[in-house]
């Protein structure tokens, strides 16, 4: 019974309106999304984005559209130079290490729709070419290092040349400003808000030197030989660099989160636009809103900074997930023990329902009844519908629970088949938002003591069923006498 949507419509950062689903002329709707910068841990903050994007592109798969979804990895940047140097190490291993511990993280909440994630020193020669292209249009420009004054040069973004800079977040030129990164930094630019393209190293190293595409390590920081001088990329053109070798000049959808919108993908338009005169370089331009941990900005100095692995160590990874449905995409997100008792709370009653079901598969009636039907269609209508308006998760999760309550009205009066459709379908549209409902059977010795204590019940021995029920209990088990015998399960 799947009901497929006629149109999807989502919220145009660029436009601050809502606009129906674009999908490229061969069927494929092509989506990138900035991933991280691998010097560290992830926290949750950008795991909620992951999750997010990766419920929007399971969600389209469902209806039939083709995605071809890609998410760049930074394992180049100042802070993974840092860190290194603090580690006593090389950028490169760093990288790899928190590279590998990325992947393990999207496993473990299984973030799974990404098709490719494409690190960013895979692309150097691409960035190079962007680099080359920006300085013959007169884009870039170049400013000298100052070996004096220990001060590394390189080639800069003319803000100047692209009057449209700014209007992904509704700034101007001249409020660009607090945009600059330290890569950025340096007094010489023409404008406050040039952004780097390319950061020559502060020791000199002659351009004469052998051609070479891999990088060497010059005073702790890797750099590549290049037509215009050796030195390293810039953040912002490794991603426009990338996409452009993978999508194109020109594709669908570009995600992240809001904090990424000034100077991030303020600084991808500037440089994609110009470098190929083609507008606009994105159709579509999705961000996801910021979490807070009681109603605080997540950081370490405040001690409320909360990575993926400390989150999954006391919690399971579909409370995550729920966590992230039970809030629309764009708005912004806060992480408390109320949050996350009221999540655990929705789970286990999904859980409950879930075990109801299989109890009922398992020993029910087997006649029809048509007015279930409905209530099941209904159900998938109104989850598919929420999604279809800017992937509203909590309207789609609302849909759950307000069906779970309809069918609980009269839940041992459901048939088999009816009793297994309805868990079927109710997985296949949580699977979406990345939500696999799992409880924990009895084992075979406390089946043992199901039995037992059944038996007693029958003779009306209740003191001695009372003791047994117990037993059940201090084993963790939940146990509840229905019509059709004991239900016993662990949340």
């Amino acid at each position: 019974m799947r009901n497929l949507p006629t149109k999807i419509h989502i919220q145009n950062t660029l436009t601050g309106k809502e606009t129906e689903l674009p999908i490229w002329k061969n069927g494929i709707t092509r989506l990138f999304v900035c991933g991280p910068t691998v010097y560290d841990r992830l926290h949750i903050g950008n795991a909620r984005t992951y999750a997010s994007f990766d419920n929007f592109v399971k969600f389209l798969r469902y209806t039939g559209i083709k995605v071809r979804y890609i998410q760049n990895i930074t394992d180049i940047d100042d802070k993974i130079i840092k860190k290194a140097e603090e580690e006593k190490t090389t950028p490169e291993e760093i990288a790899q290490k928190y590279t590998k511990i990325f992947k393990e993280n999207m496993r473990a909440l299984d973030i799974t729709s990404v098709d490719k994630y494409l690190p960013a020193t895979d692309y150097i020669q691409e960035i190079i070419s962007q680099v080359e292209r920006l300085i013959e249009k007169n884009y870039a420009y170049k400013i000298e290092k100052d070996l004096t004054a220990d001060k590394a040069g390189g080639y800069y973004f003319d803000l100047s040349k692209f009057p449209d800079y700014g209007k992904l977040a509704g700034r101007t030129i001249e409020q660009a400003e607090d945009g600059v990164s330290r890569i950025d930094e340096n007094e010489n630019k023409k404008n406050r808000g040039d952004f780097c393209l390319w950061k020559f190293p502060k020791t000199n190293l002659p351009l004469s030197k052998k051609k070479t595409k891999k990088p060497i390590l010059l005073d702790g920081e890797p750099v590549w030989w290049a037509p215009f001088g050796w030195g390293r990329p810039g953040w912002h053109i490794e991603d426009t660099a990338i996409s452009e070798k993978e999508l194109g000049p020109q594709y669908e959808i570009h995600g992240g989160g809001r904090d990424l919108i000034f100077p991030h993908h303020e600084a991808e338009i500037a440089e994609q636009e110009s470098v190929s005169g083609k507008k606009p370089f994105v159709q579509l331009w999705m961000h996801t809103g910021l979490m807070t941990v009681e109603g605080k900005k997540m950081s370490k100095s405040l001690g409320n900074f909360i990575t993926v692995d400390e989150f999954l160590k006391n919690n399971d990874a579909n409370l995550f997930r729920l966590i992230v449905a039970m809030h629309h995409y764009r708005s912004a997100m806060d992480i408390s023990e109320r949050e996350t008792t009221a999540a655990k709370e929705a789970l286990n009653n999904i859980k409950e329902f879930f075990a109801k079901l299989d109890l009922i598969t398992k020993k029910g009636v087997k006649e029809k009844n048509e007015e279930n039907l409905k209530t099941l269609i209904s159900f998938e209508e109104k989850f598919v519908g929420g999604l279809t308006e800017d992937l509203n998760t909590p309207k789609s999760l609302a849909a759950v629970f307000e069906s779970i309550n309809k069918f609980s009205q009269n839940i041992w009066k459901l048939n088999k088949l009816t009793a297994k459709n309805i868990k079927s379908s109710f997985e296949n549209h949580l699977k979406i938002l990345g939500i696999k409902i799992e409880y924990t059977k009895p084992d075979k010795s406390t089946e043992k003591i199901i039995k037992e204590r059944e038996i007693f019940r029958n003779k009306k021995e209740f003191s001695k069923s009372d003791e047994l029920r117990r037993q059940i209990e201090a084993k963790g088990y939940k146990i509840d006498d229905t019509p059709l015998g004991p239900l016993v399960y662990k949340n």
